[in-house]
């Protein structure tokens, strides 16, 4: 279909901007303004672009934490509250196609940014997260470089009991990028099953994948309240490896920037 899409607020700001602040802005698509957050380097880009696709749970703080990280690391990050744009209440329990546009029309948006650099952006994607990245990459797989999956959805949430329980989703034939996936070893059985299926079935077919199982760590193991020593420590070890999975597969320099 065509598509507008474009930003709301002007983004013409100061290039020397520090880590630790993050821009709000809008992206329209149609008559849909999808919030989003931006946060960027300090110093001049360009910069390797990330999509940052959040949880059901919606867009909260310690998402914030997650793309100020990565922006410390020179990446510049769009995050779009995909549940806002629609009004969805916090944690739906079915997939909502209708969201699928947001997260596109900030994809849009983030190849189009004028500090971005012109090549396939990393997608940093929490739970349910990933399963929009599958969709995205069953579309518009050209334009995505490399995937970082935190525990995260590999078949439709609105499949049948048999489909969730004994298959995959079947965008996962159509996903090319270098995906990463990470997920505690204490999670909920059947997303530990998926996530595992989903390792064989992109590994059968040549795609760079690997699977980083932690032991003793809890679903959203990164960021629980009552988070065990085990669990500090996974997390710090899955930051290290997202950021070196997005620098190795997205092609950046040794000082992590685009070539």
């Amino acid at each position: 279909m065509n598509r507008t899409c474009g930003w709301f607020m002007a983004l013409l700001l100061p290039l020397a901007v520090t880590a630790q602040t993050i821009e709000k802005a809008s992206v329209r698509h149609g008559n849909t303004d999808v919030p989003v957050e931006i946060a960027r380097p300090a110093g001049a880009g360009p910069w390797p672009p990330v999509l940052y696709i959040h949880a059901k749970r919606g867009y909260e703080d310690v998402d914030r934490a997650h793309i100020r990280g990565l922006a410390r690391d020179g990446f510049l990050v769009v995050a779009p509250d995909w549940l806002a744009a629609n009004m969805v209440e916090r944690w739906p329990d079915r997939h909502l196609p209708e969201t699928e546009d947001d997260v596109e029309a900030a994809l849009d948006a983030l190849l189009r940014h004028p500090q971005a650099c012109r090549q396939p952006v990393g997608i940093v994607a929490k739970s349910r997260g990933p399963y929009f990245a599958l969709r995205l990459a069953a579309k518009r797989g050209r334009d995505i470089g490399a995937l970082v999956a935190w525990y995260g959805h590999f078949q439709n949430p609105n499949a049948p009991e048999p489909q969730q329980l004994f298959s995959v989703a079947s965008e996962l034939s159509r996903l090319e990028a270098p995906t990463l996936m990470l997920i505690g070893d204490a999670d909920y059985e059947l997303r530990r099953m998926v996530n595992g299926r989903a390792f064989y079935a992109l590994w059968e077919r040549g795609v760079p994948v690997a699977l980083q199982m932690y032991p003793m760590a809890r679903r959203a193991f990164d960021f629980r309240a009552d988070q065990s020593p085990e669990e500090k420590t996974a997390t710090r070890h899955a930051l290290q490896r997202e950021r070196s999975w997005l620098r190795e597969h997205l092609k950046l320099d040794g000082n992590g920037r685009c070539r």
